[in-house]
């Protein structure tokens, strides 16, 4: 057991990881809701920017993909994605995007993205071997496929990927009701996923 990962997700210890959120990445996916997926996305971002989470965010060929979702894009206006210049479906293989973690420097990343099985996964994958303790936002990502879906997820958490899903990472992030921002994520982040938490 990796003592390490029972100690809880903070602003203090973590950054934000959204890989490839763009309109022409969400017209393939089909293993689940897109509309469910994308607020799951959007819904963490806001978190993260109530909370002062670090986030950073990547692209991957917008002229043809488009940039990230406008959703995302009004939540931090003066954050620019990066625009990966290695073709790749993994982000870290950017440098740009690796030396941005680096900088920030949290030990624990929380990443989610487009495509599950591929951008998703094989930059997770490349996050544990820069010897970083990935959480990944499963309910945040979507493929071509439920089967697609499901064996990346497999395929990251028989490596050591920690699944999570909006409501627990909100949650594990606040920590408690006594948190100072706990009205501002209610209203911004929980009522907004029906959950009983938020009424």
């Amino acid at each position: 057991m990796d003592k390490n990962k029972l100690e809880l997700l903070s602003a203090e210890n973590s950054v934000l990881l959204l890989v490839d959120y763009q309109p022409a990445m969400f017209r393939g996916v089909g293993s689940g809701n897109r509309t469910t997926i994308r607020a799951a996305a959007v819904g963490a971002v806001k978190a993260a920017k109530i909370l002062d989470v670090p986030v950073v965010l990547s692209v991957i060929n917008p002229k043809m993909n488009g940039n990230v979702i406008k959703e995302i894009s009004e939540i931090f206006p003066d954050k620019m994605p990066f625009d990966r210049k290695i073709p790749s479906f993994d982000a870290l293989e950017d440098e740009a995007v690796l030396a941005e973690l680096k900088k920030i420097g949290k030990k624990k990343i929380i990443i989610s993205g487009l495509w599950t099985s591929m951008c998703f996964c094989y930059t997770a994958l490349h996050a544990i071997k820069e010897g970083y303790e990935v959480y990944g936002l499963m309910d945040a990502a979507g493929d071509a496929s439920k089967c697609a879906h499901k064996n990346g997820i497999k395929r990251m958490t028989q490596v050591g990927v920690v699944p999570i899903t909006l409501l627990s990472l909100v949650s594990e992030w606040m920590h408690d009701w006594a948190n100072p921002k706990s009205g501002e994520l209610m209203k911004e982040v929980y009522s907004k996923f029906e959950a009983m938490l938020g009424m």
